[in-house]
Formats: C-alpha cells, sequence, structure tokens
C-alpha cells in the first residue's frame, strides 16, 4: 500500500488467497520458520456487536523484515462520540466516505490466513474480528494467536507497565502514529521481535504460546454462532439497546432478578462476561456468564 495516501481503502495490497494453515502441524514448527502478521483494530466503542472497526491495519514479517502491509478506515453503523474520537482521532468525517467493513471483511482474512497472527491485548481485536468474520458467514481462522501484551510481561520485565507505547518508548522504536491501526500494528511486531530475540532461537511456535501463559483461538471468541440462549438473549437486548431482566446466581442479591441496562458482552480467557450498567446505583458492573441463569427483555 502507498503510505502517503488519503484514503486507506483505495490502495489495498492484493494478496493471493493462500493455504489455511494447519494447526497441528505449524505448533511444531521454529519461529524463524514461519511468518507473521500483526494486526490493530480501531473501533467505534469498546464492545463488538453493538460497536465497530473503524480502522483495520495489519504488517506481514517474514524472515525479519516487513513484506506487505493493509490499512482501511470504515464508516460505523453509528457515529463515534467525542470520547471515543479523543482516543484515536479518528473522526467522523474522516471516515463518512468510507465502506463498512463488510465489504472488506474477506480481503482482511485473505491477508492473514497464512501467517500467525500477533496483536497486542489480543482478546479486545480478535473479540471484534470474529463477530465480522460471522456477519459475512465465514469461518473464523482456526491458526493460535499471539498476544505481545502477555508475552512482554512475562519477557520483558523491567517496564512499568506492557501498555504498547510504553513499549515503544522503552526501546526508542520509530513510531509515527499512536493508536492509528497501522502503526499499532508495526509496533506490535517489533514488541513481538524483542520479545523473540529474549527466549532460544530454536523455540518453537507451541513453545512460545506456552509462555504466552493462555491458548487464544479465534473459535472461542464467537458470539453470534454461540448457541447458548442467554447469549442470544443477550445480543438481541444490546443489538435493541433495552433493559433486560436477569437472574444473577452470585453477589449480595443472589438469584434476584435484578434490571440493568447491557453495554456490551465480552469473551475473555479470564472469563466472559456481560459489561451493564446499574440503573439503581448508575455503575458499570461486569457479570459473569457463567452465573447468569435467566435473562428477559424488559417489556415497555
Amino acid at each position: 500500500m502507498n503510505k502517503d495516501s488519503n484514503n486507506p481503502s483505495d490502495t489495498l495490497t492484493v494478496t493471493p488467497l493462500m493455504p489455511t494453515l494447519d494447526t497441528p502441524s505449524v505448533l511444531s514448527k521454529r519461529i524463524s520458520e514461519l511468518s507473521f502478521v500483526a494486526f490493530d483494530t480501531e473501533t467505534s466503542g469498546a464492545f463488538p456487536i453493538k460497536e465497530d472497526i473503524v480502522e483495520f491495519g495489519a504488517v506481514k514479517w517474514k524472515e525479519g523484515k516487513e513484506v506487505d502491509r493493509i490499512e482501511f478506515l470504515f464508516k460505523p453503523r453509528r457515529p463515534m462520540t467525542d470520547f471515543i474520537i479523543g482516543i484515536h482521532g479518528i473522526t467522523n468525517e474522516m471516515v463518512a466516505n468510507s465502506p463498512l467493513i463488510g465489504q472488506h471483511i474477506q480481503a482482511i482474512k485473505n491477508f492473514m490466513i497464512d501467517a500467525i497472527p500477533v496483536a497486542h491485548h489480543a482478546p479486545f481485536d480478535m473479540g471484534f474480528l470474529a463477530v465480522e468474520f460471522e456477519r459475512a458467514r465465514m469461518k473464523t481462522p482456526n491458526l493460535p494467536v499471539i498476544c505481545t501484551s502477555l508475552l512482554s510481561r512475562r519477557l520483558i520485565p523491567e517496564t512499568v507497565d506492557h501498555k504498547l507505547q510504553t513499549l515503544v518508548k522503552h526501546f526508542h522504536f520509530n513510531s509515527l502514529a499512536a493508536h492509528r491501526a497501522y502503526e499499532d500494528a508495526r509496533s506490535c511486531m517489533m514488541v513481538f521481535n524483542e520479545c523473540v530475540a529474549r527466549t532460544s532461537p530454536n523455540i518453537t511456535l507451541d513453545e512460545l504460546i506456552g509462555l504466552q501463559g493462555k491458548r487464544l483461538m479465534w473459535e472461542n471468541y464467537s458470539l453470534l454462532n454461540n448457541k447458548n440462549s442467554v447469549v442470544q438473549a443477550l445480543i438481541q437486548a444490546v443489538e435493541a439497546e433495552k433493559n433486560i431482566l436477569m437472574v444473577y446466581s452470585k453477589g449480595n442479591r443472589k438469584n434476584e432478578t435484578r434490571k440493568l441496562f447491557p453495554q456490551g458482552i465480552v469473551r475473555s480467557p479470564d472469563g466472559d462476561y456481560l459489561q451493564a450498567l446499574d440503573p439503581e446505583d448508575q455503575k458499570s458492573k461486569r457479570y459473569k456468564l457463567e452465573y447468569i441463569t435467566d435473562v428477559q427483555l424488559e417489556n415497555l
């Protein structure tokens, strides 16, 4: 892609569709034998389903160098708030004439399909992308994802925290625009390379995932195709922006019916949860899905 393009979606790098890598065989391969694609998303909010990806950037890396890249701006279904715009700097005017993500989701998957995906705070990006794959009726990729946030906590202990920009400054990487998708993807790839440099030269993908501590698979971030009746009821409520009547089997109101406004559903390696606003105290709280025993949309 032309780095100086004013409209990233106009200059797509055409990447041929490659055979999907086989998970069992790829796990035993050395890192030096594999290609990687670091990716990043900027979004219109914190949660998939109701909010959207407004920018996607990715960089493909092979044999220690960048070999390809893609970058898109997308128009969300709802206008972004000033708070969200303040995070990434992408305005509603900037995306007013951009396509919806559905028009390029196949190109995104094609770009990622022949390499090991890498992201910083990967579960966030996986949650948004998995929903878009589902909307397009695509299978999610079958390869594990490397999270440089998790890896850096294990392999780069000397930094004050493990935010991407902290690591960028620590290593004096040349990053042009924080919280823009391509630049963050590129920074993520450089953090990944620093992490790998601190391991054995012959380390395998499976061993690296062991250092990461969690196996991040796309199938575990499915939402729309989830057959659980509680999840489906929550999705309906989030999309309709309606209150729910929910029974929760934990806490000081155990098994009581409580009224909540659902803000989003998050699939997480630490336990899937609902983020919801409690109208009684106007606080946003987490409710683990495993303890939700019943959900009904409030009849208004």
